[in-house]
């Protein structure tokens, strides 16, 4: 079954008739099982939500029982009661449709009463965390009903390939070029390497030696194996060529894949050397850090670095296939293990209270390690969706919705570049400095930055901000990606799963910096 969630006048009714006159499947709207019960889904809502909400589960639950549908429209609230979502996701495939509130409220003029448009800015900040659960997020906004579909059927027919044991997948929804986010234990890779005429495992000294045996195992053929040092210095175009003068030599070619196996320095250069390489050829990513996981091997960017500067000569190079090993973060070193917190509290804030929460559960494990906890596989798995949920809406950095992701980062890059700190230790610093500047500019409470600062603390995090703050620091802020003229876009928090792009002079953003910093 196919299931279609999302908020009021996304268009699932829409895409749904569409979908199954295309293909000759059999659709059912919920609001239509409902309203036959006797009383028009209107009226019901207005008078009695609770009772609605009660109604729609059970017509959910039957539809599902009976089968007598194929593609299902669900309500905009269905997925937040009870166990509706998990229902869905046990029965089929689940897939949001994302829709801008704004143009929301233009489908809906004169057409049906929604009585709930009334608070829809409120309602869906409190609803995406819940849709972002689907198993894809497809974008609605600025498409039309037939570019909707066809990104839904490709969605589809990417999760129909998947091997039973990777159905629970999240995918990535950029139409013909969709692809599976796994979290399993072990390295899974399905058949994506099928036909690939060779195939090349990229890694460093360290990963190679604790998990290449692994990697190889999964991958089952030959393989050339290259390793890198580690390190954020090897990330450099020095290396890049390197990598891909001994490629070519050892008979690299057009139809071969690279597989990616390590962490962010890994990913973002192996996926570089894909991205160029015979002007373009697939990447897998296989990635053994929390940093990796949640950020670095989804979304396409690959990059190295200048002495400028990080990730400033770079594409974008879509994976075919991220498979994460949760086995890997066994051995992370402590100190990997801690910095990896920088990326998820990152993640906490962007989405809701409900994931900060959950990051919270996990505060011993950064300090103990040791396998993987039940709960940090669920914040792993969310804090994907979240990613995956805005490369869908925003894959080339294009609309501002992807620059969401680099909360953290405008002050974190320019930390980590000056200092050499690892990736999400500058990032924790960086999502202090966001919180400062977001109360200077009237948008967030003070307090903020003492949860945040607490909260890091909690996973072992260096929290002294103020030191860093060196006119060094405030200048490479300046060579930021993000920067237009004298101004930078930067991601301000107003409350934890509210956050914005504001746009600020990089003269007055370290100021705010050095005049905020506390006694």
């Amino acid at each position: 079954m196919l299931f279609l969630i999302g908020f009021m006048a996304a268009g699932k009714t829409s895409v749904g008739r569409g979908l199954a006159a295309a293909t000759g499947r059999r659709f059912v709207d919920l609001d239509d099982e409902i309203a036959a019960m006797g009383e028009p889904v209107a009226q019901l809502v207005a008078r009695d939500e609770p009772e609605f909400r009660r109604r729609e589960a059970a017509a959910l639950a039957s539809v599902i029982a009976d089968g007598r549908a194929d593609i299902i429209a669900t309500g905009g609230g269905a997925p937040m009661f009870g166990d509706n979502l998990e229902r869905m996701r046990a029965a089929g495939l689940v897939i949001a449709l994302d829709v801008d509130v704004a143009e929301a409220r233009a489908r809906a003029t004169g057409g049906t009463v929604r009585p709930l448009l009334a608070n829809a800015e409120a309602l869906a900040v409190e609803r995406a965390a819940t849709y972002r659960r689907a198993h894809a997020v497809v974008s609605t906004t600025g498409r039309s009903l037939g570019e909707v579909i066809a990104h839904v059927a490709a969605v589809e027919r990417v999760h129909a390939a998947l091997p039973d044991r990777l159905r629970d997948a999240t995918l990535v929804a950029l139409g013909e070029r969709t692809y599976p986010i796994c979290v399993q234990d072990g390295f899974e890779l399905g058949d994506v390497l099928r036909s690939a005429t060779r195939v090349a495992l990229i890694s460093d000294d360290r990963v190679a030696g604790a998990w290449g045996a692994a990697a190889e195992a999964a991958i089952g053929r030959d393989l050339i194996k290259l390793a890198i040092i580690p390190g954020e210095a090897s990330k450099s175009l020095a290396t890049y060529e390197s990598l891909c003068s001994e490629l070519i030599a050892r008979g690299l070619d057009r139809g071969s894949v690279i597989v990616a196996l390590g962490g962010g320095v890994v990913g973002d250069l192996a996926g570089f050397v894909a991205a160029t390489l015979f002007r373009g050829i697939p990447v897998v990513q296989l990635p053994t850090t929390l940093v990796a996981m949640t950020d670095a091997a989804i979304g396409g960017k690959t990059a190295v670095d200048l002495p400028a500067g990080k990730n400033l000569v770079g594409a974008f190079h879509q994976p075919r296939l991220v498979s994460c090993a949760l086995s890997t973060l066994s051995t992370l070193p402590a100190r990997e293990r801690r910095a990896g917190f920088g990326e998820l509290w990152k993640y906490a804030l962007l989405d809701s209270r409900a994931l900060w929460r959950a990051v919270d559960a996990c505060t011993g494990w950064a300090g103990s390690g040791g396998d993987a906890p039940a709960e940090l596989r669920d914040v792993i798995a969310r804090s994907i969706a979240y990613k995956a949920a805005i490369v869908g809406r925003d894959e080339h950095e294009r609309t501002g919705v992807r620059a969401l992701l680099n909360l953290g980062h405008t002050v974190g890059h320019a930390i980590e570049t000056h200092t050499g700190m690892l990736h999400g230790e500058a990032v924790g610093l960086g999502l202090i400095a966001a919180c400062r500047v977001s109360a200077a500019l009237g948008l967030a409470r003070r307090e903020l930055e003492t949860e945040v600062v607490e909260a890091l603390r909690r996973t072992g995090m260096d929290v002294d901000l103020d030191p860093h703050l060196s006119s060094e620091v405030t200048t490479r802020i300046g060579v930021d990606k993000k920067r237009m003229g004298d101004r930078v876009r930067f991601v301000a928090i107003r409350e934890v799963g509210a956050c914005e792009l504001v746009e600020i002079e990089v003269a007055e953003l370290g100021r705010i910096l050095r005049a905020a910093a506390p006694p």
